[in-house]
């Protein structure tokens, strides 16, 4: 009988489509026939898991890279980007002369903190470079909401948009409720995209258990491509696992889920420098470029 070792997952927040290849891996035991007991774990807090690697209480963590940066450490290391949405503001259609006139606009968000408004604030400020306007930054407010933005948007007529939103969530659910809006994101703005999931560990942790790994990876590699070729499959997984009804707008948030998925995981210091200068420039975080190498390597 094959070994088993087991392997602690804390996620960046509370379960959601995002993390189906893990659920999948274990409901379909791909990961049990491959030697591994995975431990999947909701956080308290969003950046639990990286308190957990370096007391070694769990093995892997995933969370967004901009949150790799700001909590870098020497033995902190990412094994490759395995999702990656579009990010930014929804903006209501009716608000969006007000922001083009630079007018006081009210913008909701679950982290109305110094540096989170920062970076919305330069997502709008480079929207409106890009289309020949200008915006002062006193005229820009973020009110601390919670993560239900289209809600909050629908309750309270003065708020003009939502930042800290995820067109797989957000903006799946801006279509399903009928809005008329506006996703200010890469695409429109000139910024590198940063609303994507990493998968972490330390160089302690992998040294001890490299071959468990990277079978997970491989694994979750193989279980990219089991969700996106058997959607019905997927769906019926992640509502057995998460113990929620099926519905409609889940049905529609977890088949654009699907397509965001990457396949091969694997390291790619490449894939965040231009994300790395951006956050140096408006001062978020700032890593030396011997800093920035040290977490692509294995």
């Amino acid at each position: 009988m094959q070994p088993t070792t087991k392997l602690t997952l804390t996620l960046e927040w509370f379960l959601n489509p995002d993390h189906l290849p893990f659920i999948a891996g274990i409901a379909t035991d791909a990961y049990k026939q491959s030697g591994l007991d995975i431990t999947i774990i909701e956080p308290d807090d969003h950046y639990d898991g990286f308190a957990e690697l370096q007391h070694q209480s769990i093995d892997l963590h995933i969370n967004e890279p901009i949150h790799l940066f700001e909590h870098y450490a020497p033995n902190l290391r990412a094994l490759g980007c395995f999702f990656e949405t579009d990010g930014g503001i929804v903006m209501r259609q009716s608000s969006m002369d007000k922001l083009k006139n630079n007018q006081p606009i009210r913008i909701c968000t679950p982290a109305a903190e110094d540096k989170t408004n920062r970076i919305g604030f330069e997502i709008l400020a480079r929207y409106a470079k890009k289309n020949n306007f200008t915006i002062n930054r006193e005229n820009v407010s973020f009110v601390s909401k919670d993560f239900y933005h289209i809600q909050n948007l629908q309750q309270d007529p003065s708020l003009d948009g939502a930042w800290l939103c995820f067109y797989n969530f957000e903006g799946i659910e801006a279509l399903h409720e009928g809005m008329d809006f506006v996703f200010i994101d890469q695409h429109l703005a000139p910024y590198p995209n940063f609303s994507a999931l990493e998968i972490l560990t330390t160089d302690e942790i992998y040294t001890e258990k490299k071959e468990a790994i990277d079978t997970f990876i491989k694994v979750t590699n193989d279980m990219v491509i089991f969700c996106q070729n058997e959607p019905a499959s997927a769906r019926s997984i992640y509502y057995d696992y998460s113990k929620t009804e099926a519905d409609a707008l889940m049905n529609s948030i977890i088949a654009d889920t699907l397509g965001r998925f990457i396949t091969p995981i694997k390291p790619s210091a490449d894939k965040w420098q231009a994300l790395r200068e951006m956050l140096a420039e408006i001062d978020i975080v700032t890593l030396t470029d011997k800093e920035y190498q040290s977490l692509w390597r294995l």
